[in-house]
């Protein structure tokens, strides 16, 4: 126990040494007891204590929604601070106390590589090794803000696949085959030999219950050899940008290579890690770590990629898992990012249609806390609508009224207005029981008896793996009489993979009341 309580505390001290946003850490477990945990010197006790009442109350809420995923993160905001969550295992929780004015997705990545260390820890044996030590990395991001005190959903989702090609540039001997070598085989060796134009290297790996392949290129640096570069640059999803602590030229040099990388790519917009190898050699230091921060933020400054800096030993492996770590992390967040921004398009698309032929268009989400609402948090998160103005912001409603005549409401099983409501999506959480609570028929028929005629009614209902489907929506018992008054009831499973499901069936709503308020325009 004392070992794992002296591994603890290195973490956690390097954590808060390296994260000046974070003000306490908190491991719990499922019953909200706490495992672990550190403050700031600065941060009085009573204050983590009261910060750890106010979490503990919401844990369960969070747990409810990790139970589809081993890992995961979520986030929500209080007067004075911003609380992020991560998912660790079914039985506990990391909780960071950010101050009011952190950057949650630029603390995410920190987040997760600290969530695997505390994992390493809690199941620590004698004679294992757990690496305390975190990297430092900066990265720029653009945070989209979210309604207040409401948990978001979860970043990065488990059972992927993903597959992608980076490629890995920069100076003769600053060590990117070392790198490739001490990832790939864990192994290093002093005998340089340059790479002859280009070695391509596989890699699968688990990353967070995702399985990833990475193609690696390690491009060779030889200037008459930059001909055939463009040629493997092609289809680039990502890139490490290497160069050596110990030569400042490798360091200068950065630039040419990030010039190449966007004359050979394009528009570059894709995921990029700036890497200063052989961090080994202390007393041979010549470039600073502020150096390579400030470089990362001034190439992010010239594009639209996401830039990282951290610094590695192929030597001794320092850092080269999390290097490789951070890079898929981008990756994945990019993929699901450009997914969903298709998405949203289409949604957007759709509400401007129905607005082309009426003035305003109303749409009412109805759910059991006000913590998770996903059809609310994906409209809210669509750009083209800008930011919507709040009429009203409480736990148990929530009105967004937008310019172009879109009016959100978001509101609790025992207080809602659906009266003018054109579409109303309720969700119910089928997920402990083994037939459905008697009051969810009773609201869906308030539901029927409150909604205007022509209303567009969607039910979410979140199950177990091995529920039986029909058995359970023929419990809801919809009668003939309740589907006279709207359009169109539609039930629909909420399973692992939510969001995406949640982005159809709001596609499905918004097509149906396009064709009503066509053919009543037409009419």
């Amino acid at each position: 126990m004392e070992s794992k309580n002296k591994l603890f505390t290195d973490l956690f001290d390097d954590f808060l040494m390296k994260n000046i946003e974070i003000e306490a850490l908190i491991v719990s477990d499922k019953d909200g007891l706490i495992i672990a945990g550190d403050k700031r010197e600065e941060i009085n006790m009573e204050i983590v204590s009261v910060l750890t009442a106010v979490v503990n109350p919401v844990l369960e809420v969070i747990r409810n929604e990790f139970a589809f995923k081993k890992f995961g993160t979520a986030s929500f905001d209080t007067q004075d601070h911003r609380l992020l969550f991560v998912s660790i295992s079914e039985e506990s929780t990391l909780s960071i106390v950010l101050n009011s004015m952190a950057s949650v997705d630029k603390i995410a990545p920190y987040a997760y590589l600290l969530a695997e260390k505390t994992a390493q820890i809690l199941t620590y044996k004698e004679g294992d090794k757990v690496q305390t030590s975190l990297p430092i990395f900066e990265y720029r991001t653009d945070s989209s803000e979210r309604l207040k005190h409401q948990i978001y959903e979860l970043k990065l989702d488990t059972g992927g696949v993903y597959r992608f090609k980076f490629i890995i540039i920069g100076e003769h001997e600053v060590g990117k085959t070392a790198l490739v070598r001490r990832f790939v085989d864990n192994s290093f060796s002093d005998d340089y030999r340059t790479t002859i134009g280009l070695n391509i290297m596989t890699h699968s790996m688990e990353f967070f219950g995702n399985d990833v392949k990475l193609t690696l290129w390690d491009v060779g640096a030889q200037q008459y050899f930059k001909r055939f570069r463009k040629t493997y640059y092609i289809g680039a999803q990502a890139a490490f940008i290497v160069f050596d602590l110990t030569r400042r030229d490798t360091y200068d040099n950065i630039r040419v290579w990030y010039a190449e990388l966007e004359e050979f790519v394009g528009n570059i917009d894709l995921p990029i890690v700036l890497v200063g190898n052989k961090s080994d050699l202390t007393d041979k230091r010549v470039v600073d770590y502020k150096d390579g921060v400030e470089m990362a933020n001034e190439l992010s400054a010239m594009g639209t990629s996401s830039i990282s800096y951290i610094e590695t030993s192929a030597k001794n492996g320092e850092n080269v898992e999390d290097a490789f770590g951070l890079i898929t992390y981008h990756y994945i967040m990019k993929s699901k990012d450009q997914e969903e921004s298709e998405l949203s398009k289409k949604l957007y698309n759709e509400i401007s249609s129905i607005l082309d032929l009426k003035k305003n268009l109303e749409i009412t989400f109805i759910s059991e806390n006000s913590y998770w609402s996903p059809g609310l948090q994906i409209l809210t998160d669509i750009h083209e609508l800008g930011k919507g103005m709040k009429i009203k912001d409480e736990k148990d409603e929530v009105i967004l009224n937008y310019e172009n005549g879109l009016l959100l409401k978001n509101f609790l099983y025992d207080n809602f207005d659906i009266s003018n409501s054109d579409g109303i999506f309720c969700i119910f959480d089928a997920r402990t029981k083994e037939q459905i609570d008697s009051k969810w028929r009773d609201l869906l028929k308030k539901i029927t008896e409150n909604s205007q005629e022509n209303a567009i009614v969607l039910v979410g209902v979140r199950v177990s793996e091995n529920v039986n489907w029909s058995k359970l929506i023929e419990e809801f018992d919809i009668t003939k009489e309740m589907e006279k008054k709207v359009d169109s009831f539609i039930f629909f499973k909420i399973e692992e993979d939510y969001r995406t499901e949640v982005y159809d069936q709001l596609m499905i709503m918004l097509n149906l009341l396009d064709k009503i308020t066509w053919m009543k325009h037409v009419g």
